[in-house]
């Protein structure tokens, strides 16, 4: 059966009744949306603080591809197979973006029989958070030009405006526009842009607020551009809109709660990609969840160089989180493509292949042991085509290099297949907790924290940027001396060339923009020819989409 089809099997336990006997939170602090969705008030959170922290464990994966690696799939599967040991486990995942829902990814709630459901509404609309972002953020940008348009008193300079429109979508066409256009009543022309919702600073915010008065004083830092003089710059409090922002939040900063397929609680919230953005869920979900759990399993987005990194040097930094493990996803078949496959040859067995893409999983290991100083167990997520050669020699690579593998089927047999997996994670947590380290120091200059991540998590020899680049991180270093970066790059290679396969060594990493998130608290650096809008492929998912007569959805994956 389809992923859909297998969601739309499940049977589902009312979340409200669900959350009292698994978590023993009570039914009033709840927000029920429907019989299967609810959101946790912020109160309740807070009334959790003085209990014990749980152990937090991290999934991220190798370097996707397009085989798939199953990342969200692992996350679920694994938090199943603790529940299933004995052990109170938590999930925290992340919102779907609707972008690659129609665009090539696909959703983002697993798959086979480890997946979260309501799978149809986790990735469309959910709880409308995604809604309430893109609105809170486009209202700060119709503020501005609103503002320029009644005599500009704050004198801010059009051409310095840097606060861009959202939407949640992949819309190439949107990614440079002029707006105001047909006269002085439809405002002053200027050139504008859209960014995905999921690439929005208000996103970011909202992933590493701590409440509502942190969230309120974060929205009022944003800075939106500059005034005539090029220098002064002017924020969202200027324009007095980080108030109204704020209540457009209100709901979509409680997190959310839903079950997986074997009845178990997971939350899912915020939704930020990890490689134009920091690609984590919320702060608020993951310390509310450690609060209620033993043991929480978080994702981060795309490959270890990108999520894992991110979530340590700035979600982990931010919000004083210390994660005891790491789960580094890899399947076989992915590992066949970094070692030079196409798609249609992945099936077949081919033990050269697979011996030149391990470098991408040794890279990876390394990179979690090293840089981050943290325990691994490698999951190999178990497709039917995998052979016992190749799973033998995936195995002796992983023993060479002292860390754990195991075998996971938990996308055919849900919380089962992954017992294995959940006992390795264990055993490792209880035997030996990580104690993590940063990649770079905070004290650092901006331009020395890329260089860091480029050259130690990256393998590059070097980074380069214009001098107008390069004058900018001087003077956000002098002004923003303990800001971490966010690295936009492609996800699909160590490299800024998406094309580059395995584990590359001796490039350099060109940075062509950087901008400051003064909200979120961190300096973006976009790497190569990233995009912060994404476009959509030849033949894109929503395409095969539809919904019948009765509702019922069809092509959703």
């Amino acid at each position: 059966m389809s992923d859909i089809e297998i969601a739309r099997l499940a049977k589902m336990t009312p979340i409200i009744d669900l959350a009292r006997e698994k978590l023993g939170v009570p039914a009033h602090e709840l927000d029920p949306y429907g019989h299967y969705k609810a959101k946790m008030s912020l109160d309740y959170i807070e009334s959790l603080a003085d209990r014990p922290d749980g152990k937090l464990i991290l999934v991220t994966a190798i370097s996707p591809t397009p085989a798939g690696e199953g990342k969200t799939t692992t996350t679920v599967g694994l938090g199943d197979a603790l529940n299933r040991i004995g052990k109170k486990a938590l999930i925290c995942l992340r919102e779907p973006s609707l972008g690659p829902c129609f665009g090539v990814k696909g959703g983002a709630a697993g798959g086979g029989y480890a997946q979260v459901v309501p799978m149809e509404d986790i990735n469309l609309h959910f709880t409308g958070d995604f809604h309430a972002i893109g609105v809170a953020h486009n209202l700060l940008a119709a503020l501005i030009d609103n503002h320029i348009h009644h005599g500009n008193p704050l004198n801010l300079d059009p051409r310095r405006v840097t606060w861009k429109r959202v939407v949640d979508m992949n819309d190439r066409a949107l990614r440079k526009i002029v707006v105001g256009m047909g006269g002085l009543v439809n405002g002053f022309t200027r050139e504008d842009g859209f960014d995905i919702v999921v690439a929005s600073e208000v996103m970011a915010i909202l992933c590493l607020a701590t409440g509502m008065r942190d969230l309120k004083d974060r929205l009022g830092r944003i800075i939106v551009g500059y005034k005539m003089d090029g220098k002064t710059p002017v924020h969202a409090r200027d324009l007095n809109a980080h108030g109204a922002m704020a209540t457009l939040l209100k709901d979509a900063i409680k997190p959310n709660l839903v079950q997986t397929l074997e009845n178990n609680v997971a939350i899912i919230h915020g939704g930020p990609f990890a490689n134009i953005a920091h690609g984590c869920n919320t702060v608020i979900a993951t310390r509310a969840a450690l609060k209620l759990a033993d043991y929480v399993v978080t994702e981060a987005g795309f490959g270890a160089d990108l999520g894992a990194e991110k979530f340590i040097d700035i979600k982990c930094r931010m919000a004083g989180l210390n994660p005891a493990a790491v789960v580094l996803v890899a399947t076989v078949r992915a590992l066949k493509f970094h070692g030079g496959l196409v798609k249609d040859e992945l099936n077949r067995e081919n033990l050269p292949a697979l011996e030149k893409g391990l470098a991408n999983l040794e890279k990876h290991v390394r990179n979690i042991r090293e840089h981050f100083q943290l325990p691994c167990v490698v999951a190999i997520n178990h497709f039917t085509s995998d052979t016992e050669a190749e799973v033998a020699l995936l195995r002796q690579r992983c023993e060479a290099l002292g860390v754990s593998v195991v075998e996971a089927r938990h996308w055919a047999q849900g919380g089962e297949g992954a017992l294995d997996l959940a006992q390795a994670v264990v055993e490792q947590v209880e035997s030996q907790p990580g104690r993590h380290a940063y990649v770079y120091e905070l004290e650092a200059p901006l331009w020395d924290k890329i260089k860091a991540v480029a050259t130690k998590i990256y393998g590059a020899a070097g980074i380069s940027a214009d001098e107008k680049v390069r004058r900018q991180l001087e003077l956000w270093t002098e002004a923003h001396p303990d800001y971490p970066v966010c690295m936009a790059k492609t996800q699909m290679s160590f490299s800024t060339d998406a094309g580059t396969r395995g584990a590359p060594t001796g490039h350099t990493v060109q940075i062509r923009e950087v901008r400051l998130a003064n909200g979120a608290g961190f300096v973006v650096a976009i790497a190569g020819d990233m995009m912060t809008m994404p476009g959509l492929p030849k033949a894109p998912a929503a395409e095969m989409i539809d919904v019948d007569e009765h509702g019922r959805i069809s092509g959703l994956f």
